[in-house]
């Protein structure tokens, strides 16, 4: 466990392409996505929220805070990452951040580990996950002092690109490999976008399993 990391999974989307509702409450293999990450991030962080907005009690059981955004108007991840970071600042005190993707149940268990290794070498950096040459900027490791030029790019700028803040602030990437499962390479940041994309993850479970 890094003792000084705060988590959030970041819930907070509106699923438009699964056709709407909570997508990481959907279902796999008997537990919902959102259990899945949790459990994958717990173990790893001091603390651990979840970033969604509306009625908490749909995420019942999870024992996690909710924390909604605090920019209005579902202004995507930056959003979660801004609530996160300030619920982190202010209830936690620790000194940085983890984001993880609630529709992404197969995330690398080092991630938080090796993001905290590479920032600890650049300090002040955003370190941001990768795989196969392409960056996760929803999985990062975000130092908490970056909360006021994050709320100034989302309210003042009307920017709600992950990968433009990234670009501003300064960032190392970590590359994480490719999982080999049933004969094929699987990125391991997968993620749940589509009906289609839930059958695929369901198959992918049970070739994982032992």
């Amino acid at each position: 466990m890094e003792r000084s990391v705060a988590g959030i999974i970041l819930a907070g989307g509106q699923s438009r392409r699964m056709g709407g509702g909570d997508k990481p409450l959907l279902s796999l293999g008997n537990v919902r996505l959102i259990d899945h990450v949790a459990a994958r991030l717990k173990p790893h962080v001091a603390t651990l929220g979840l970033n969604a907005n509306g009625d908490p009690a749909r995420f019942a059981g999870i024992d996690l805070p909710v924390i909604e955004d605090t920019v209005p108007g579902h202004a995507g991840p930056l959003a979660g990452i801004l609530a996160g970071l300030e619920w982190a600042a202010t209830q936690t005190g620790r000194r940085s951040l983890v984001s993880a993707a609630g529709d992404t149940p197969f995330f690398p268990d080092n991630l938080v580990e090796r993001l905290s290794a590479a920032a600890h070498d650049q300090p002040g950096a955003i370190a941001v996950a990768s795989s196969d040459g392409r960056r996760h900027p929803t999985f990062a490791l975000w130092p908490l002092g970056l909360r006021d030029a994050l709320h100034h790019f989302l309210v003042n700028e009307d920017n709600r690109r992950v990968s433009d803040f990234m670009q501003r602030q300064g960032y190392v990437e970590v590359e994480f490999p490719m999982m080999e499962a049933g004969g094929q390479r699987i990125d391991p940041f997968f993620n749940i976008n589509t009906p289609d994309d839930l059958a695929a993850a369901k198959s992918l479970l049970q070739s994982l399993r032992p």
